[in-house]
């Protein structure tokens, strides 16, 4: 057996053979190595595809609108003629793939308690094969459910709220509304109580479906706040007896609804079927301020935004396998499903703690849902995309120098020929395999929303997972639609052109100095409009004046957030309304864009920056990552558990010292870097109340959480 000193000399020459194959690969023509990416349909190279317009100004004024090169006659709102309304499209989908996979769920083998050695007990599970349901035993499913509903009393136009996690179920229970014409309230799974009682009330609904798990650690604990509550279907197959709920409540099976719904005397006729215009869903917003708010989306609405983002995912189709872990019950996943049910995907569901081999909840040894499952498709918010991006490079740092200078010429070589418009098989083989395997190996497209993407996670996601990213733009207002980069555009920091749904005008906002007329880009507050824009909040008359309707009919809505278009059609956001603080200088400072510069700094696993306009500087609240801040207190002598540093001044002004250094490395201006921190040995999740489920910022709710820390650090100037 060799010994170590026997292979140093080995992994040398490797080392010397990767150097000079590197300079001989940077030198000749790619072919030899790689192919010119081909765009689909005979257009030519990605790089090619990417140079071209993507949108203009119709009016050819630069505050627009600007309106996707394949909508700038007419905006598309429709993905089939005539399937107008989302029963139509799921109907569609199951006669022409009766028999194709649609909606898959792992078997739960076995779950165990583990015990760590601080004496906390974790969850963990062994799950077998995915179980799948058809597209015709899914919409048969979702029928008898309708009927079923009906038969307990739901009428047409009445609200059903729906109160559980990501899973079939879930898509079952929303497809049988969506075919009686029920509005579906949805509601986030780690909603708190007020948010779920005042949502349930506002809506007025009798009925909810919800799971075993949120009914008995949730809901019972609120169902005397929710007086008009008559029926709680359940969506577990598991048998049970639900004792001790208040009179007046009844507690269903799914199975057993389905079961009532079979029945000759409750199957539904077609006058029950919505109108385009319908009201299709009822969407709280988890709310990065303040009560949630009930945003009104109509069946056209979202149809006309999935067409648009089907529009940007290249060779949509049948062979196609999504994974479904982010909450259906925001907007970017109950798109992301429904455009691949209507192009006639599989669906297989997952979790954030079941997702890859390493999760929390998959038992060391056994296989994670992305493993199993293969997925060509994903959704990702950012906040995931950078914890991938952390932990790979974690790995790294554990790598032998030889190992890591490998690793890091690959990476190089590839990006330098992912800017010519070139793949590299080879690198993608060696180098990049066993990290693309930690999402199945699989994916190639990687879809992005809801919060900026840094450009190195942007680029590492590129360069190791061997697939684009398509960066999008929209919100809950807007059914998650307006802008999605093209998938052969590899540049970083900006989210693509307009949607074939929808048109983007820019605002002048003075006060924060943006004007159209800026130079060398017009820049303002974004204004989407078109068919995918919603209907308004619910009950909510004072908040509806971000919404407008223009001479042509059209509706619109201000989204806050500050836009600079660049001379090829594409959007950059810079800024956003809310996130801009004017410090007693006078200076501007972005919060988002401190936060975002940061987040990319190893030692920060999340960051919320804060700033009094009567105050001269920044200062923030950190959740350190825990391996690197226990590395730099032992490089600093300084002792004690991960809450024991975090309370430590000396181990602060430490952590300042290296965010400071990596707030110059990103060229914030002096007055953005914060000046005082507060670290935080918990994390930010959306159960604590402090993030959505997004994982955006609840400033708010931050602000409250440290409030005394903001006396002492504004205090002791």
């Amino acid at each position: 057996m060799k010994t170590r000193e026997d292979l140093n000399p080995l992994l040398l020459l490797l080392f010397q053979v990767a150097v000079w194959l590197y300079s001989i690969l940077a030198f000749l023509p790619s072919h030899f190595f790689g192919t010119v990416s081909q765009s689909e349909g005979g257009l030519g190279s990605e790089q090619e595809r990417a140079r071209r317009l993507k949108a203009q100004s119709v009016t050819g004024n630069p505050e627009g609108p600007y309106r996707a090169m394949g909508a700038t006659k007419r905006l598309v709102s429709s993905l089939h003629p005539g399937v107008d309304t989302l029963d139509k499209v799921f109907e569609y989908a199951s006669r022409r793939f009766p028999d194709r996979d649609c909606l898959g769920t792992r078997e739960v083998i076995k779950e165990e308690d583990e015990r760590q050695d601080n004496g906390k007990v974790f969850k963990k599970v062994i799950l077998g094969q995915y179980r799948w349901w058809s597209y015709a035993e899914t919409h048969r499913a979702a029928a008898r459910f309708g009927n079923g509903l009906a038969a307990l009393g739901q009428k047409a136009h009445n609200n059903i709220a729906i109160f559980c996690e990501t899973r079939a179920e879930w898509v079952i229970g929303a497809q049988a509304c969506f075919m009686q014409n029920f509005p579906l309230v949805t509601l986030y799974s780690t909603l708190g109580g007020p948010a779920i009682t005042h949502a349930l009330n506002e809506t007025e609904v009798t009925k909810i479906i919800t799971s075993r798990e949120l009914l008995e650690t949730r809901l019972k604990f609120i169902l005397l706040e929710v007086p008009r509550l008559q029926h709680i279907i359940v969506v577990d197959d598991v048998p049970t007896t639900w004792p001790g709920y208040p009179r007046g409540i009844s507690v269903h099976n799914m199975a057993a609804v389905q079961e009532l719904g079979t029945k000759p005397e409750n199957v539904s006729s077609d006058g029950k079927r919505p109108a385009p215009s319908d009201i299709a869903v009822i969407m709280y917003t988890s709310g990065s301020t303040g009560i949630p708010k009930g945003v009104m989306i109509s069946h056209s609405n979202i149809i006309a935004g999935i067409t648009g983002m089907a529009e940007r995912i290249p060779n949509l189709g049948e062979n196609d396998t999504y994974i479904g872990y982010l909450p259906l019950a925001h907007v970017l996943e109950l798109s992301a499903e429904l455009v691949c049910v209507a192009h006639g995907c599989r669906i297989g569901y997952s979790s954030p703690q079941t997702l890859a081999d390493q999760s929390t909840k998959i038992k060391r040894g056994s296989k994670g849902d992305t493993s199993v499952l293969q997925p060509t498709l994903m959704a990702a918010v950012p906040e995931i995309m950078d914890r991938i991006y952390k932990n790979v490079m974690s790995k790294l740092e554990e790598m032998s120098s030889p190992q890591r200078t490998l690793f890091t010429l690959a990476y190089n070589y590839k990006l330098e020929q992912l800017s010519k418009g070139h793949s590299t098989p080879l690198c993608d083989k060696l180098v990049f395999k066993k990290v693309r395997s930690l999402l199945g190996g699989k994916i190639r497209v990687l879809l992005s929303g809801g919060a900026p993407l840094s450009a190195t996670t942007q680029r590492f996601m590129n360069v190791c997972f061997c697939c684009p990213v398509g960066q999008g733009y929209g919100l809950t207002e807007t059914c998650g639609a307006g802008t999605i980069s093209e998938m052969w555009d590899y540049s970083t920091g900006r989210v693509g052109g307009p949607l074939v749904c929808s048109e983007i005008k820019l605002k002048d906002w003075v006060e924060g100095g943006y004007s159209s007329t800026d130079m060398p880009n017009p820049r303002g507050e974004i204004l989407i409009g078109g068919p995918n824009v919603t209907m308004g909040y619910y009950k909510n008359e004072s908040k509806n004046q971000d919404f407008f309707v223009d001479d042509n009919g059209q509706r619109w809505f201000c989204t806050g957030d500050i836009g600079e278009m660049h001379p090829d059609g594409c959007l950059k956001i810079i800024d956003r309304k809310k996130d801009l603080v004017k410090l007693q200088a006078g200076e501007y400072v972005s919060l988002g864009k401190v936060e975002s510069m940061l987040k990319n700094c190893p030692l920060i696993d999340n960051i919320c920056a804060y700033a009094n306009s009567d105050e001269t500087y920044v200062i923030g609240f950190v959740v350190p990552n825990q391996k690197n801040l226990l590395l730099l207190a032992e490089q600093y002598c300084i002792r004690g558990s991960l809450e024991e540093l975090c309370n430590n001044s000396a181990m602060e002004e430490v952590v300042l010292q290296v965010i400071t250094e990596a707030a110059l490395s990103a060229q914030l201006e002096r007055f953005e870097i914060p000046r005082k921190i507060r670290l935080s040995p918990d994390p930010w999740t959306p159960e604590t109340g402090l993030v959505t489920d997004a994982f955006k910022l609840k400033r708010q709710q931050l602000k409250s959480k440290y409030q005394d820390d903001i006396e002492r650090m504004y205090g002791g100037k």
